[in-house]
């Protein structure tokens, strides 16, 4: 008899409101410390995500987002996902992408007193696990 996988009610909030709200059996995430999968009835977990991947199950599709940093909260069955920005695989412009690692790297290596290196850093990490993502198998 096959029963159907107990569900988890995930909700993707960006400084632009809502991105996202889906069920799925499991969300795999990259925390500060490691990689982590969560199943419904996990206990309560509160932690910080890393410049990386975020896998999910959406109607029985792997879905694959490239996620900039944040905040994971999860309780009760609901996965609260705090983040600056958040991307689906398949809406990635690899161009794009290109483009603002080349403009990171090459505010890195100017010797402009005015660039500020942390927010450069920051930009280069981020296109880079744009290109990661949309490059993943």
């Amino acid at each position: 008899r096959v029963t159907k996988m107990s569900q988890l009610h995930v909700r993707v909030v960006t400084p632009l409101g809502v991105y996202k709200e889906f069920d799925t059996p499991i969300i795999n995430i990259q925390t500060e410390d490691g990689n982590q999968g969560v199943l419904a009835n996990h206990m309560p977990l509160v932690t910080m995500l890393k410049i990386g991947t975020m896998t999910s199950i959406e109607d029985g599709v792997r879905e694959t987002y490239a996620v900039s940093g944040g905040l994971f909260y999860f309780r009760e069955n609901l996965a609260e996902i705090l983040t600056d920005s958040i991307e689906n695989k398949k809406d990635i412009d690899l161009a794009r992408a290109e483009n603002a690692k080349r403009r990171a790297e090459e505010r890195l290596k100017s010797n402009d007193p005015n660039i500020d290196f942390k927010r450069a850093e920051l930009a280069l990490k981020k296109a880079l696990n744009r290109i990661e993502v949309k490059n993943l198998k």
